[in-house]
């Protein structure tokens, strides 16, 4: 009898100790009486300590972005956090983030949390600081752009485990996003810099900083499904991806799909594979002396399109739909709605055309690209030599253009509105240009070098 009490003991014990070992531990980044174990880095933006529970930084002219730092760095873990600040001033969440004497200069750079009280309204989006700019910006989810109260205290929850991460601001989802750039890094609080006078001496605030590390699974909030997944990893679905019916258009290492716009096959030269990208390579002679477009061997009708694409500078491209290869065979391009690849800085394409129909995003010659997303922003162009993101979406002749998750044209192209766009264009001579019920997706070789990858597709 003894001997079983002392199993059942010794049971008990072991099986008290695994449970309270596997439950979740919450770390504490400020102990409530000083910031020793942070450091403040590129700006001179102070930081100071309200009660025992709170820590303000406060906006200075002229200054850098500044950055108050933890000292130990992580790769996967769960964040919460309270934040308060003054409507006047934009701060950030900085995780998996980096400073390197070797990147400009030892500025912080990663993954950026968005604290936003203006009328833009993306708190909770995700800004990559100092690298690639906007990847998850809040036009992509409207309901999480009002999730953040200006004036008052908001709790954010963020999720960074392996190639995703997840963002609520009061409990309701901002921010899903996958990508592979960066898996370990400091937290870092943010002043952003300022100017203007009615920006100086703002604050903002910041209150139970926790992060746990070990044993997530227990932590991990359920993800609204009505969120957009952005992923920027290459040439792959997601999971939550291939459940949504997507596919890849390329498949990143052969020209499987895909056929000259003239051609029964795909061309001999001018386009390059390598390294999981499709690059048209320029032709000293221009577009007559290039490989030619390329086209879908399939058609499409209802469908949501996204690639990312590369030019070099003064480069002229473009992105085809509904395309209809038979038509002026003879000479020229391939015939379909076009949404304008365009160094808008140094093309004289830019400047021709009606109203800047011909610029980076529009629907060439007849919509000029804007921000409807944000009206008033700047389209949202990441430069030359570096990658941008494309989304194109059609259904039920409904269209509308995206550039790095910002709307810049939509249209209807079975309105009267359309038809009277396409009588003034070039495109007149065609009959129903734009309202074919199918047609092939085109990258074109327009003489210039530009690069493709990433490209999917799914059909609704």
């Amino acid at each position: 009898m003894k001997m079983k009490y002392k199993w059942f003991i010794s049971s008990w014990l072991l099986i008290s100790f695994l449970t309270v070992s596997a439950q979740p531990q919450w770390e504490y980044l400020f102990n409530g009486e000083n910031l020793d174990n942070w450091t403040r880095l590129n700006g001179v933006a102070p930081y100071t300590l309200e009660g025992d529970s709170v820590i303000v930084g406060t906006s200075v002219r002229n200054t850098p972005n500044t950055f108050l730092i933890s000292q130990k760095s992580y790769g996967d873990f769960i964040l919460e956090v309270a934040v308060k600040v003054d409507n006047e001033l934009n701060s950030g969440i900085q995780i998996r983030s980096l400073s390197d004497k070797n990147f400009q200069n030892g500025r912080v750079h990663g993954y950026q949390v968005e604290i936003d009280p203006s009328a833009r309204a993306f708190s909770g989006g995700l800004y990559d600081e100092a690298r690639r700019g906007w990847m998850y910006p809040l036009s992509l989810n409207e309901k999480g752009s009002s999730a953040f109260v200006p004036g008052g205290w908001n709790h954010y929850h963020i999720e960074a485990i392996g190639n995703e991460i997840k963002v609520w601001v009061n409990q309701v989802m901002t921010t899903k996003l996958v990508d592979e750039l960066t898996t370990f890094g400091f937290i870092a609080l943010q002043v952003h810099s300022v100017y203007a006078d009615e920006q100086v001496n703002k604050q903002v605030r910041w209150k139970n900083i926790r992060i746990a590390t070990d044993n997530l699974e227990a932590l991990k909030w359920t993800p609204d499904p009505d969120v957009k997944e952005v992923s920027f990893l290459i040439n792959q679905l997601t999971q939550n991806e291939l459940r949504k019916g997507w596919r890849l258009l390329w498949d990143g290492h052969s020209s499987e799909g895909w056929r000259g716009a003239k051609l029964d096959h795909f061309p001999d030269y001018g386009w390059q594979i390598d390294q999981g990208t499709l690059t048209i390579n320029g032709s000293e002679g221009g577009e007559a002396e290039g490989a030619g477009d390329i086209i879908t061997i399939d058609k499409y009708q209802d469908f949501e399109l996204e690639l990312e694409f590369k030019i070099t500078k003064g480069a002229n491209s473009g992105i085809k739909y509904f395309v209809q290869p038979e038509i002026n065979k003879g000479s020229g391009s391939a015939i379909g709605c076009e949404f304008q690849i365009l160094d808008d800085a140094a093309h004289p394409d830019a400047k021709l055309g009606v109203g800047g129909n011909r610029t980076l995003g529009s629907l060439y010659d007849l919509i000029p690209a804007e921000n409807l997303s944000v009206p008033g922003r700047e389209k949202q162009f990441k430069g030359i030599d570096q990658w941008n993101q494309i989304r194109i979406i059609s259904k039920k002749g409904q269209v509308s253009h995206w550039l790095n998750g910002e709307k810049v044209v939509e249209y209807d192209r079975y309105s009267p509105l359309f038809k009277a766009l396409v009588a003034h264009s070039k495109y007149r001579i065609w009959p129903n240009f734009g309202m074919w019920e199918e047609g092939h997706i085109l990258l074109q070789d327009h003489g210039n070098t530009v690069s493709y990858r990433s490209v999917k597709i799914r059909e609704f």
